[in-house]
């Protein structure tokens, strides 16, 4: 049995489903601001555009589970940028929470891949 061959708990096909709605919401909201600096509407699309590849995975995980590793790095990364900001106490609101679904999710991710 190949790798694309193998099974997939259903459970994870659904939580990679939430990791794209979660960042199809955060990264749409961030897109959607009018009121933001291009920059900042450049990430939300960025964001919905990792969003479109999480679902992609949930479809196929076997098939697409590696392109996580993308997703690693850029969750890891945003949560290692903005955690100190967060920390003092000089982030925008929420923004601990986002990071907090970033690094659930980053795990996540991580045990997928590294049990397969």
């Amino acid at each position: 049995m190949t790798e694309i061959d193998k099974p997939v708990n259903m459970r994870w096909r659904w939580f990679f489903y939430a990791a794209a709605a979660y960042n199809i919401v955060i990264g749409g909201a961030g897109l959607a601001n009018s009121a933001a600096l291009v920059n900042d509407r450049i990430v939300g699309l960025l964001v919905v555009c990792f969003g479109i590849v999480y679902a992609m995975v949930g479809r196929e995980p076997p098939r697409f589970g590696p392109m996580l590793w993308a997703g690693i790095v850029g969750k890891a990364g945003i949560v290692l940028l903005l955690l100190p900001d967060v920390l003092g106490g000089g982030a925008a609101p929420r923004t601990g929470v986002v990071l907090a679904g970033d690094a659930l999710f980053t795990i996540g991710f991580l045990i997928f891949l590294l049990r397969r």
